[in-house]
C-alpha cells in the first residue's frame, strides 16, 4: 500500500521510502478520549460484529478483493448519466425532549453538507495545504437526496452501542429499506461518543449511520467544535468502506495508497505539518482528512483513493450497488 503517496511526497522534497504496515497494537479506537474530543465508535462496533457474526469476515475479506480489482478498473462503477449516484437518505430522529426533535431546517442543512464535502465544492477545501493539492478527490460523484424524516419520542435518555436505535421492539425505529436507502438515526448517545457507522457486508436489519443529535449538521441543536456537519461525513464515509486514516492502530493502513501514515488519531486542529515519525521517517500527517479525529473546522478533504475505494462499493457486484 501506499506506493502513489510515496512516490509524489519524495518528489515534494520529503523522500518517503516507508510502507504503511500495521504493527500488532491496540487500537486507538479502543481508548477513552476526553468528552471535548471527537469519538467515532464504528471500530468498536465492527469488532463487536465480528464476534458475533461467524460469517461477517469472509464476507467483508469478499469486499476488500472486490475493492482491490475495482481500482484496477475503476470505470466499471455503475453511475447515472452525469457521472454520479443519487442516495436516498431517511432520517430517523429519536427524542427525549422537545429540543431533541430537530427541525427539517437542521436536518436539510446536513444533508447540505453531504453533499458539498462529497463533491468537493465545500468552501474550506481551499485550505488544503499545497503538499496535499495533489491529492484531492474532486466529485466524488455521490449525491444525497432526502426521501423522508420519521420521528418517534421515546422515555429512552441516551443510547449506547448496540443498536437498539435501529430496533423498533427495542425502542428504536426500524431501517427503511436498507438495501436501497441510507439511514441515518439522529438520537442522544452516551460515552461521549459523536456517531458510528455499520461498514458495508453487515447485517442488513442495521445498516445505516448513527449520529449524536449535537453534532447533525450546522445549524439548530448542533455544538462547536461539531456544528459543521462533519461527523456525518465522516461517518458516512465509513458506510462508504472507508477506514480510520490510522488504520486503527499505530502507524496503521487505512487500505488507501494516496493517504500518509499516521502515527494515531489526531484531536481537534493540529498546526500544519502535525509530523509522523512511522518507519522511522518525519513526514506530515495529513489532519484535515475526514477520516481523522480533527474538530470539524480542521477536516475538509478526501484523496482520490478513497473516492475510488468509496466507488467500489456502490460499482456492479459491489456491497453497495442496490442503492438508488
Amino acid at each position: 500500500m501506499k506506493k502513489a503517496f510515496l512516490v509524489l511526497f519524495a518528489s515534494f522534497l520529503f523522500g518517503l521510502s516507508c510502507n504503511k504496515k500495521a504493527e500488532t497494537i491496540a487500537p486507538p479506537a479502543n481508548t477513552e478520549p476526553v468528552a471535548a474530543n471527537r469519538r467515532c465508535a464504528a471500530y468498536e462496533v465492527l469488532q463487536n460484529d465480528l464476534k458475533t457474526d461467524p460469517g461477517l469476515q469472509q464476507r467483508m475479506d469478499a469486499i476488500e478483493s472486490f475493492t482491490r480489482n475495482f481500482q484496477n478498473n475503476p470505470n466499471a462503477a455503475r453511475l447515472l448519466p452525469d457521472g454520479s449516484l443519487e442516495v436516498p437518505v431517511i432520517v430517523n430522529v429519536l427524542y427525549h425532549t422537545a429540543a431533541e426533535n430537530i427541525s427539517t431546517a437542521q436536518i436539510n442543512s446536513q444533508i447540505r453538507v453531504l453533499n458539498q464535502d462529497y463533491a468537493g465544492s465545500n468552501p474550506d477545501i481551499n485550505a488544503t495545504p499545497s503538499l496535499f493539492s495533489r491529492f484531492l478527490s474532486g466529485n466524488t460523484g455521490i449525491k444525497f437526496v432526502l426521501q423522508n424524516v420519521v420521528r418517534k419520542q421515546t422515555d429512552r435518555l441516551s443510547w449506547s452501542t448496540n443498536n437498539a436505535m435501529k430496533k423498533g421492539n427495542q425502542g428504536g425505529i426500524d431501517a427503511t429499506s436498507p438495501s436501497t436507502t441510507l439511514n441515518i438515526w439522529v438520537c442522544t448517545l452516551g460515552g461521549g461518543i459523536l456517531g458510528y457507522a455499520q461498514f458495508p457486508g453487515g447485517n442488513i436489519n442495521t445498516d445505516g449511520v448513527v449520529i449524536l443529535n449535537t453534532a447533525f449538521g450546522n445549524m439548530g441543536t448542533a455544538e462547536a467544535p461539531y456544528d459543521k456537519g462533519r461527523t456525518a461525513t465522516h461517518e458516512v464515509g465509513h458506510y462508504f468502506n472507508l477506514r480510520h486514516i490510522w488504520g486503527d492502530r499505530t502507524c496503521g493502513d487505512d487500505q488507501v495508497d494516496d493517504t500518509p501514515i499516521h502515527t494515531s488519531y489526531n484531536f481537534g486542529c493540529p498546526s500544519f505539518p502535525d509530523n509522523s515519525s512511522c518507519g522511522g521517517t518525519v513526514h506530515p500527517m495529513m489532519t484535515m482528512n475526514y477520516m481523522d479525529y480533527t474538530d470539524d473546522a480542521c477536516m475538509y478533504m478526501f484523496t482520490g483513493g478513497q473516492k475510488i475505494r468509496m466507488q467500489a462499493t456502490f460499482a456492479t457486484g459491489g456491497p453497495r450497488a442496490t442503492l438508488r
